[in-house]
């Protein structure tokens, strides 16, 4: 199979590149490297995938990356992610997901692509609501300019398979996190917190820390868009892939802590103003997912922030 990764060189994205490798599919990876790294794909260069330093946003470029390779699959992940972010700039924040999500269809359905899997986040699309975990039929209603950018990337998608055929099947992620994720990042707090309970630095917390996610891991993340990719018929166009259970942010905290053998009282948060744009409940609904992409259940957190410390471990030893 001929797979094509946007964002390929990221934390998530390049997870996805090994699984792909390791399957056997030839591999393109589209990124600028603006915040991923070529060493993200050391292993996979190594095994015969290729990367083309495109930025999203360069229509051309993109469309003449996919015109040679011609790719099957498309897995597009390219994306400006940060809330904070997208507050404070969201011209440049609409510019990557938005527009930049446009070029990757429009490029996908010239290039005679089987399907696209598109990356969203179900952290941010549904806003406030009312429904927790909340299911993918709940009306979004994004607080955040990213949430807003990722919502209007959806109904391009959908819009491209009605007018184009393109086939678009669009995965609504929870938080990720895992081995690679940037602690010098804003978007990552687990791999953050890793880094503070590996270094003897304080958690820093912004509002009450009583605020919730549903923290998934990348593996995770990775098999459920090959499960997305590779579904003969699904009968919905949008999946949310999280874990289906809801951690406050003090509760990890203290599940770092524990994990990286702080005594108890040695890792407490310490509390900063709450930041605009963001949710204080998310946990997602992964029922959909679950039965027709037939996921297997989600690594467990405890297992998963042992996973981020050892990896952690092996890029400051």
């Amino acid at each position: 199979m001929r797979s094509l990764v946007t964002g390929g060189a990221g934390f998530i994205g390049s997870t996805l590149v090994d699984a792909l490798v390791e399957r056997g599919d030839e591999v393109l990876v589209v990124d600028d490297l603006s915040h991923g790294t070529v060493t993200n794909l050391t292993t996979a260069l190594d095994r015969g995938a290729r990367l083309a330093e495109i930025d999203v946003r360069d229509a051309s470029a993109v469309s003449a990356a996919f015109e040679r390779f011609r790719p099957e699959l498309i897995f597009h992940l390219a994306a400006q992610i940060d809330v904070r972010v997208s507050m404070d700039r969201p011209a440049l924040d609409a510019g990557v997901n938005v527009l930049g999500s446009i070029n990757v269809f429009d490029a996908a359905h010239a290039s005679g692509a089987r399907r696209v899997v598109n990356t969203s986040t179900g952290g941010a699309i549904y806003g406030e609501a009312d429904l927790v975990p909340t299911p993918e039929t709940v009306p979004p209603d994004p607080l955040s300019a990213y949430g807003l950018s990722k919502h209007t990337v959806e109904r391009y998608a959908n819009w491209f398979r009605t007018s184009h055929g393109l086939d678009v099947v669009t995965v609504r992620y929870g938080n990720v996190y895992g081995p690679r994720q940037d602690p010098a990042g804003d978007a990552g707090v687990i791999a953050i917190f890793c880094e503070r309970a590996l270094s003897g630095a304080t958690p820093l917390v912004h509002g009450d820390g009583l605020q919730t996610r549903d923290f998934v891991f990348v593996g995770d993340i990775a098999a459920a868009n090959l499960a997305a990719a590779d579904a003969a018929e699904l009968p919905h166009r949008e999946y949310n892939i999280g874990t289906g259970i809801e951690v406050s942010v003090l509760e990890l905290v203290d599940a770092v802590g524990r994990a990286a053998g702080r005594g108890p009282g040695e890792f407490r948060a310490e509390l900063a103003p709450a930041r605009h744009g963001e949710v204080r409940r998310s946990c997602l609904d992964v029922s959909r997912a679950r039965c027709e992409l037939r996921l297997a259940p989600s690594l467990p957190l405890a297992e998963g922030i042992e996973r981020t410390l050892a990896w952690l471990r092996t890029t400051v030893s």
